[in-house]
């Protein structure tokens, strides 16, 4: 009888301890989720990431901005902006998205990094036939010439823009249509909007294929922080470095646009269609980043 009560309080004891232990993990467990919430919001106040629309193209596609960090200084890239034609642009958008997602500290914190990656989805679904991010394997080949550059109104939206602007552009040797005035495409209003309303220090164009990294100009010239910018995304990524597009006449550009209102423009060309670059764009980028730092 005795051992009975002996082996009964030893059980209970160890029942005691179970339980008590048990408490106490929990307790650990609920605190440390807590702790690691508050961490994860200090974490987001330094590292912030958004994402929004800021229009809809002619058949109502999204315009979307992606925006890392919440420095003072507004940098923009875009890509796309004539969409299929220029696909490799916007997959080299969505790829510095998906980068700066996984090392959201390479954006210093006096800069706010925001990226356009389609500036023009209607064409970019004449290629690919999806919206928003695509894989390689999604582009259709086409023997159109030029499919996929021109909005749904079968506009150059590189030519609609309020720097010089005309009716009917040039695009090579061939006569473009740049809509009815300057912005009269649902997708160059979204992107005035956008540059008004947040004020850039600067804005990166991503193109192709032309190898190289061009100066923005209208009316009054090349501003200095243009030239400066220009040389700096050059060095580093290994693109040549000039000062004015002079193949053709090009007018209503989003670069020219934007140099006439005093923000430095640049465009980097990629080197063919098909490719992204992206060591190369890589440290261009980062040499903006450390510039502006």
């Amino acid at each position: 009888m005795r051992n009975f009560f002996v082996r009964r309080i030893i059980g209970i004891v160890i029942l005691i301890v179970l339980i008590g232990t048990s408490i106490y993990i929990f307790n650990y467990l609920e605190n440390k989720k807590k702790i690691d919430l508050l961490d994860q919001l200090e974490v987001n106040k330094i590292y912030f990431q958004s994402h929004e629309i800021i229009g809809y193209s002619v058949e109502n596609r999204k315009i979307e901005v992606y925006t890392f960090g919440q420095g003072e200084k507004n940098l923009l890239f875009v890509g796309g902006i004539h969409g299929g034609y220029e696909w490799n642009s916007v997959l080299l958008a969505y790829k510095f998205i998906d980068y700066l997602r996984i090392h959201p500290s390479l954006v210093p914190e006096n800069i706010k990094l925001t990226i356009i990656p389609s500036a023009n989805p209607d064409g970019l679904y004449q290629i690919t036939g999806r919206e928003g991010f695509f894989k390689t394997e999604d582009v259709k080949e086409s023997q159109t010439f030029g499919l996929g550059r021109f909005n749904a109104n079968d506009v150059d939206l590189n030519r609609n823009f309020d720097c010089k602007w005309q009716p009917r552009s040039t695009w090579k040797s061939n006569p473009v249509s740049a809509g009815t005035s300057a912005f009269s495409e649902p997708e160059s209003l979204a992107i005035k909007n956008y540059v008004l309303e947040n004020n850039p220090i600067a804005v990166i164009f991503w193109h192709s294929q032309s190898n190289a990294v061009y100066a923005s100009e209208c009316e009054n010239g090349i501003l200095p922080k243009t030239l400066e910018i220009m040389n700096v995304y050059s060095k580093a990524s290994g693109y040549k470095a000039v000062d004015s597009f002079d193949a053709y006449e090009v007018t209503g550009d989003a670069e020219g646009w934007l140099a006439s209102i005093n923000i430095p423009a640049i465009t980097v060309e990629l080197k063919t269609h098909e490719t992204i670059e992206w060591d190369k764009n890589l440290k261009g980028v980062n040499a903006l980043l450390d510039y502006y730092r």
